[in-house]
């Protein structure tokens, strides 16, 4: 059976170990005593499994998002240069602004 790093970091260290007891893998030797944060990244690495969560954004496009910061941050360096002080401010409240955004989407 297939699972993801959502489903293996919800369950219990017994649980996670029965799974790495199934696998019958050189690398899950000396399972049984391991905790589970050591146990969870040993058993991604085995199943293929990438591990970190991923983060979804819903209801907005993070990738233009992330675009539109990076050329607010191109900006504010230029005005950072130009030494306008009401500019950067204007720019760096705009980044937070989509920063938070990005965060409050985040499922």
């Amino acid at each position: 059976m297939g699972y993801t790093y959502e489903q293996l970091s919800g369950m219990t260290a017994v649980q996670l170990r029965e799974i790495g007891h199934a696998q019958n893998h050189p690398d899950l030797l000396g399972i049984a005593t391991m905790h589970k944060d050591k146990l969870l990244p040993l058993l991604c690495t085995v199943l293929g499994i990438e591990a970190h969560p991923h983060h979804v954004a819903a209801g907005i496009d993070k990738t233009n998002v992330k675009q539109e910061i990076r050329g607010l941050k191109r900006e504010r360096d230029a005005a950072l240069e130009a030494k306008n002080g009401a500019k950067v401010r204007e720019i760096r409240e705009k980044i937070h602004h989509l920063k938070r955004l990005l965060r409050k989407s985040i499922i």
